[in-house]
């Protein structure tokens, strides 16, 4: 009985070695992503017109009064400028 044990240890270990060393570098599905530590891939943020939330990259930027804003179109930035023009803020 104890040699079974033994034998089905040394199986398992050896599995577990192998495992490791053919599938070494290869990203799992739980999320083992080769990534920098701390780096973020990118920021969501909010529409001032219109609300919706987009990539920061992805976004048209504009800058008023000192102040950074960014659009999820340019659509969404020319009517937010005609909004502030108008003075219906």
């Amino acid at each position: 009985m104890i040699k079974i044990l033994i034998l089905v240890g040394l199986g398992y270990l050896a599995y577990r070695f192998l495992k490791s060393w053919m599938f070494q570098g290869i990203p799992s599905a739980r999320g083992d992503a080769p990534q920098t530590a701390g780096q973020i891939d990118d920021v969501m943020i909010k529409d001032p017109f219109c609300e919706t939330y987009f990539a920061k990259r992805d976004g048209v930027h504009l800058k008023l009064n000192g102040k950074d804003l960014y659009f999820c179109s340019s659509d969404c930035r020319d009517k937010f400028i005609a909004q502030q023009s108008n003075g219906d803020i």
